[in-house]
C-alpha cells in the first residue's frame, strides 16, 4: 500500500486570498462582552443545583 497517498490533500500552496483578507477599512471582528463575576457565579450555582443526567446504558 502507498502511505504517501492517504489522508487529506494538500490545499494549494500559493492560493491567492479572498478580496476581503486583510484590506484597509474593513470591519473589525468584534469579541463578545465578557461574562461578570455575578453572572458567572449564578450560573455556577445553577448548575451545581441541575439534576445529574445520567448517559444511557450502552448495549
Amino acid at each position: 500500500m502507498d502511505y504517501s497517498k492517504s489522508g487529506n490533500p494538500k490545499g494549494a500552496r500559493r492560493a491567492p486570498r479572498g478580496p476581503d483578507h486583510a484590506q484597509k477599512g474593513g470591519p473589525k471582528a468584534t469579541t463578545p462582552p465578557r461574562e461578570t463575576k455575578e453572572d458567572l457565579l449564578a450560573r455556577m450555582k445553577a448548575a451545581a443545583k441541575a439534576p445529574v443526567q445520567k448517559a444511557p446504558p450502552k448495549e
